[in-house]
């Protein structure tokens, strides 16, 4: 599968980091500590801990916690692993319905991080494994397993789907174009969260993004 014409990626949260994310930022897992960021994390700590120290190849310098980690995909692996509720690294074990997508235009980001002047690579496996190989020029996004990414069943292609996309600190929320949620209650919930006078991307409830 080639690489798509308008490649979307895409960044799972708890519901109510929302207001803290859209009042300020997205931050990365190693700025947070410094931060008030509010609301629930879904992540692993081992895993978290583990991206702090891993380098890029691409960026020798950069850590991957240094960046905030997209997926090219929806319905992720992560989210699988939410869903099901019992990996003992996840502390986290409210299931799948209250995750929302927050979806970016992939080109959109690099442009603005070139203007800004933030680092970002993208991995062609789990940015969290030893063995990862990172890239860091669009030419190079042939590499990806496209198809791996878009299987909806992934179980010989697991480490291939697990791809990101990463970006140097922190992400703005204005780069945000759409947010998925699992249902209309949790549409509401978003729409709730989301403080006036910031950017308000369309809420769309996308039951295909969930298990």
């Amino acid at each position: 599968m080639s690489v798509p014409d308008n490649p979307r990626i895409y960044h799972i949260v708890h519901v109510d980091r929302l207001t803290s994310i859209a009042t300020d930022r997205l931050w990365c897992d190693a700025e947070v500590p410094e931060r008030t960021t509010g609301g629930t994390g879904i992540g692993m700590p081992d895993l978290k801990a583990r991206r702090l120290e891993l380098g890029l190849r691409s960026h020798p310098e950069l850590t991957v916690g240094a960046c905030v980690p997209f997926y090219f995909c929806p319905r992720s692996v992560m989210l699988y692993v939410i869903h099901k509720r019992n990996h003992r690294q996840l502390t986290y074990r409210g299931g799948q319905e209250p995750i929302v997508h927050l979806e970016a235009n992939l080109l959109d980001v690099v442009d603005w991080a070139g203007s800004e002047g933030h680092r970002w690579a993208f991995t062609l496996s789990n940015a969290s494994s030893f063995y990862a190989e990172d890239r860091c020029r669009l030419d190079q996004l042939g590499e990806i397993d496209w198809a791996a990414v878009k299987a909806s069943d992934w179980r010989e292609c697991k480490e291939a789907k697990q791809a990101e996309f990463l970006v140097e600190k922190f992400f703005p929320w204005d780069l945000v174009r759409r947010i998925g949620v699992f249902s209309e209650a949790v549409a509401r919930r978003v729409s709730a969260a989301l403080p006036p006078g910031r950017p308000r991307p369309s809420v769309e409830v996308k039951r295909p993004w969930y298990y």
